[in-house]
């Protein structure tokens, strides 16, 4: 399985956008699927991440109160809402498919696909 993020953009600080991650064929529904963001030169970050039904959300806590993940099985979807951005939430953004449910470490996900770029400005 290879996730695709997309939904990503300029924006000002304090402005929102809504990530999408899907796959081009595979069915999500079974997966636990993780969120990460990395900027040039830096390790890949943990975001956030949603259990295969949506019953258990985890966050970073730079995030926390302001990103919100969710998920749509019927639509093979992964979404996240981030809210009240910061121009230290400008990188790439990846969503993958986590082989160790809960985990926050990049190492136990799989599935990356291309990032989408976010630029938040100030």
């Amino acid at each position: 399985v290879q996730l695709q993020a997309s939904g990503g953009g300029l924006v000002q600080a304090g402005g929102s956008l809504r990530l999408s991650c899907g796959t081009s064929g595979d069915s999500l529904s079974d997966f636990g699927v993780g969120w990460f963001r990395q900027v040039p030169g830096k390790e890949r970050e943990f975001v956030a991440a949603i259990n295969w039904n949506g019953s258990g959300t985890y966050y970073a806590g730079s995030v926390k109160g302001r990103f919100t993940i969710s998920r749509d099985n019927a639509k093979n979807t992964v979404y996240l809402q981030m809210n009240n951005l910061k121009p230290e939430d400008t990188a790439v953004y990846y969503c993958a498919v986590d082989g160790l449910p809960g985990t926050s470490h990049y190492g136990e996900y799989y599935g990356w696909g291309q990032g989408t770029l976010v630029t938040v400005s100030s």
